[in-house]
């Protein structure tokens, strides 16, 4: 079978890349294949999280599992037919942990695959990607007596009186 992706890049304008994908193909060939599709060299690290209909981040498919714990499932050992389905269709994917490249990678439609066709395939390209990943506004909910400073009676520039060795080590 053949998956079909739109993947989009999370920005103001439109940046979009369709692409087709063998369902044996694991996420690691997907992530070659979207890093090529965008122009990006794809020497950085990168991660699939699973998502749902509001696009919430869920479980973690790395590049490399560099966890304390270990036993993420990583990319090269994760297959697309085993991941995605008519009913999850969705995934985010980020691409360069430092400048936080952001994509929403939806499954379109699973097909038969076309004679003499290879996979990974590129259908459709829309949208130049900006020179730097768009700013992520991350909001969260304001606390009560937010201001810290005010509360401890703390002055960032008065380093004399914030109580600890500078010299430590």
């Amino acid at each position: 079978m053949v998956y079909r992706f739109r993947v989009i890049l999370d920005t103001q304008e439109d940046v979009f890349r369709d692409i087709e994908m063998d369902d044996t193909a694991s996420l690691e060939d997907f992530h070659n294949a979207i890093t090529q599709a965008f122009g990006f060299g794809g020497q950085e690290m990168a991660s699939f999280y699973m998502s749902n209909e509001l696009w919430e981040q869920g479980d973690e498919y790395p590049l490399f599992d560099m966890s304390d714990e270990g036993g993420l499932p990583v990319m090269s050992e994760s297959f697309i037919e085993d991941i995605l389905n008519e009913e999850q269709t969705r995934m985010i994917y980020v691409y360069d942990f430092l400048n936080m490249w952001t994509f929403l990678v939806e499954l379109a439609e699973i097909a038969e695959p076309e004679e003499g066709k290879t996979y990974p395939n590129l259908l459709f390209a829309h949208g130049q990607i900006p020179e730097e990943a768009p700013d992520k506004e991350f909001i969260g909910e304001s606390l009560e007596g937010d201001d810290l400073d005010e509360d401890y009676d703390l002055d960032p520039e008065d380093y004399d009186n914030l109580d600890f060795d500078e010299n430590w080590n």
